[in-house]
């Protein structure tokens, strides 16, 4: 990579191989989680993730590039995090222990959408500025809900004590 173009097409084909990768991911997270609400919400950003799929094929399609994705070391240890969670901790420490993971994937994508965002205004990329947006936005979305339900439903410690 030498300009902020390479920069930009580099990151936006890790993100777009970090989507699909959560895409096939959350199925296996929402099969382990105890608690309802925890499971919906991952059920709505399973929904989400494969609606931002699409999302970056349109950013792609916008800058003239094919979409395709390059693998994100980030997302696959993110993943690979969860994957230890649910062989090593269950009931309630399970659901704690998934949701401050999921927590850890949505302000990772945070990060990523907020920097590709500003790069793409930067490069005059006006469609794919717009179209980032609104996925940065719906991650944030996922963050708040995921902070309300950790804080409302699932990090109860008096249910840490019930095996």
């Amino acid at each position: 990579m030498k300009t902020l173009a390479d920069a930009f097409e580099h990151t936006l084909q890790d993100i777009y191989w970090a989507e699909n990768a959560l895409s096939k991911a959350l199925p296996k997270v929402s099969k382990s989680v105890n608690n309802a609400e925890l499971k919906a919400a991952i059920d709505d950003h399973l929904k989400e993730t494969k609606g931002h799929i699409k999302t970056l094929e349109a950013v792609f399609k916008s800058i003239g590039k094919k979409a395709e994705g390059e693998k994100c070391d980030a997302m696959d240890g993110l993943l690979k995090e969860a994957d230890g969670l649910i062989e090593e901790a269950s009931g309630h420490a399970l659901d704690v222990a998934l949701i401050g993971a999921a927590q850890a994937v949505e302000h990772y994508e945070i990060a990523r959408y907020g920097t590709l965002r500003e790069w793409a205004k930067e490069l005059g990329h006006d469609e794919a500025h717009t179209l980032l947006t609104s996925i940065l936005d719906e991650e944030k979305a996922a963050n708040s809900k995921l902070t309300s339900l950790a804080v409302t439903a699932v990090n109860d410690a008096k249910k840490s004590s019930k095996k």
